[in-house]
């Protein structure tokens, strides 16, 4: 058990604990980088974990166990150092018996659904936009709802990488029936700027960078918040946000975080 900088207490077990009381899982949450490191983005693991601790679901965490995909460092051309990252975890995955992931990373999601089977490792692996919807489809994850006007920004790695275009916006739709599109959305939504490695490089030479462009999109519909589904996008618009002085305006939000507001007691 431990608690969070509310004093919240949050029951968080690795895969260790379960091994000892001979228990499996339902689930193990893949926390990834930002997950466990970026200080943002760490408040979108504690309000995964409170959906989790509320609906009384089993998981685990592979702990100091669960190093990076290797994604970055394959984006940025350096297949070795991404198989040799790939493998690692490949190997404490399988000594587990691991089988069933959820992700709420787009790009460890698409590593590791994609990248790691021709590797050795085959796994069911869900990003959790298409975890928290079959919560709410199953009845089991209910929140209030109002009229708050979102925008939701499609992650590349998780929409044209792997089609998952429904299941975010089905999330938003069960917190408000004020969904508005951007101009471009889904098949043709715009990157935030920082698939493909970009967002540990210096922006190359144009006429504009593309988070910026990307909030153009946003301030054109007026939402009261941005809803994302990925660490890497919520960096990029987040500081766009910022960038344009519309912070105080504008709320960028991960739509775990949305469900975890409006949850019902």
């Amino acid at each position: 058990m431990k608690k969070d900088q509310n004093g919240i207490k949050m029951k968080i077990r690795t895969i260790n604990d379960f091994i000892k009381t001979n228990q499996d899982p339902e689930i193990l949450f893949w926390v990834g980088c930002a997950g466990a490191f970026d200080e943002r983005y760490k408040k979108v693991t504690k309000a995964f974990v409170k959906i989790l601790n509320k609906l009384k679901i089993d998981f685990a965490i592979l702990g100091d166990e669960e190093t990076c995909t290797g994604d970055p460092a394959k984006r940025a051309g350096n297949e070795y150092l991404f198989q040799v990252q790939a493998l690692n975890n490949i190997s404490t995955l399988n000594k587990y018996n691991i089988k069933k992931i959820v992700t709420m990373c787009p790009h460890c999601f698409n590593t590791i659904k994609n990248e790691y089977p021709e590797l050795g490792g085959n796994y069911h692996i869900l990003h959790h936009s298409e975890f928290l919807e079959e919560l709410i489809n199953e009845g089991k994850l209910i929140s209030e709802k109002n009229n708050e006007k979102i925008s939701y920004h499609d992650s590349c790695y998780l929409g044209r990488g792997n089609q998952i275009y429904e299941a975010p916006r089905n999330i938003i739709k069960s917190i408000t029936n004020n969904l508005i599109e951007m101009k471009r959305s889904k098949e043709n939504g715009l990157c935030c700027g920082a698939g493909g490695s970009q967002i540990f490089k210096e922006s190359e030479e144009g006429k504009a960078e593309i988070n910026i462009e990307r909030i153009n999109d946003v301030q054109a519909v007026e939402p009261k918040t941005v809803a994302l589904a990925c660490p890497f996008c919520m960096t990029m618009i987040s500081d766009g946000i910022k960038e344009k002085n519309l912070d105080l305006k504008i709320k960028v939000k991960d739509i775990t975080e949305i469900i975890a507001d409006n949850l019902k007691d």
